[in-house]
């Protein structure tokens, strides 16, 4: 149902404002070079600032900008299964293709408690889930028994991997099968996780680079994989310097310098980024041939 490069999406503000304007310019250029969906609303997308009426806004510019040429998956994660249950039917309500749904933070809930979760947004909507797992942020971690048993509710459809951890790819598509959709969490380890079975990458490097980004999914797609592991190393900077301060710091940083006039701004608690994480971004723009 979904694969290739899917970038989540940063979020431009000028003045403490959503600039939707400059929002429907990224979702255009994004597709334009190649994207084959869109997350809005992630972690990139700094959904922990956006207000309930600021987050159906932002999904909703996403899907209208779109128009059903690439699909749209909102980011609908919270340590609340209530809330979640309501972003979800906000982002239905826009004309979502799907959810994305982060393991709930900071509660630190159980196995049991996962599933439970899952379960009750399976039951409460319609909409296909992908399922987010990212201890390095959530604390808890999904393990593969609990996702194999969430993957068999009906409408939960594949898991953003951001674990870390390569030889979960065969793990879960052991434990899920092989139709459950694997997507990397991680830019750098995509190569890695592509051959073991993934099928594409839901990237933060796919908004500052999106046509190196898609031409390198199509490559690992395609079978490709010396282009593959080219593509990899003249990208493999930028992964890393996108992520030399808290992101999506460097990621605006380098947005406004690849197109006039992208706003840089970040709401609080995150600040711009260092010099010394600037000058790591600038060297791998250069160094992948886009500055």
């Amino acid at each position: 149902m979904f694969f290739g490069s899917i970038p989540a999406l940063v979020t431009p503000f000028v003045d403490g404002r959503v600039a939707e304007d400059t929002f429907r310019e990224l979702v255009e250029w994004q597709i334009a070079e190649g994207s084959n969906a869109l997350v809005p609303c992630g972690t990139t997308g700094e959904v922990a600032t956006l207000s309930s009426e600021e987050h159906r806004r932002v999904v909703e510019v996403t899907v209208g900008t779109a128009r059903g040429r690439v699909p749209v998956i909102a980011g609908c994660g919270s340590y609340s299964t209530a809330a979640s249950a309501e972003r979800m039917r906000t982002a239905k309500e826009a004309g979502a293709d799907a959810a994305l749904v982060v393991v709930p933070y900071y509660n630190k809930p159980s196995q049991a408690g996962l599933i439970a979760h899952f379960r009750a947004l399976a039951e409460g909507s319609d909409l296909p889930i992908i399922v987010y797992n990212v201890p390095s942020r959530t604390v808890t971690d999904i393990g593969v028994e609990t996702l194999a048993e969430v993957s068999r509710l009906p409408t939960v459809v594949g898991v953003k991997d951001a674990t870390g951890n390569l030889a979960r790819v065969t793990a879960q598509r052991l434990a899920c099968g092989e139709a459950f959709c694997q997507l990397s969490g991680n830019d750098d380890m995509a190569l890695g996780f592509n051959a073991m079975g993934g099928v594409g990458c839901i990237s933060v490097t796919a908004n500052v680079a999106p046509r190196l980004c898609s031409q390198f999914q199509e490559a690992t797609r395609e079978g490709r994989w010396d282009e593959a592991l080219a593509l990899q190393d003249r990208l493999y900077p930028l992964h890393a310097a996108l992520f030399s301060d808290a992101s999506p710091g460097p990621a605006k940083y380098a947005l406004g310098r690849l197109r006039q006039g992208f706003p840089t701004e970040l709401r609080l608690p995150l600040t711009e980024p260092s010099e010394a994480s600037r000058a790591a971004v600038d060297a791998a723009l250069t160094h992948a041939g886009l500055a």
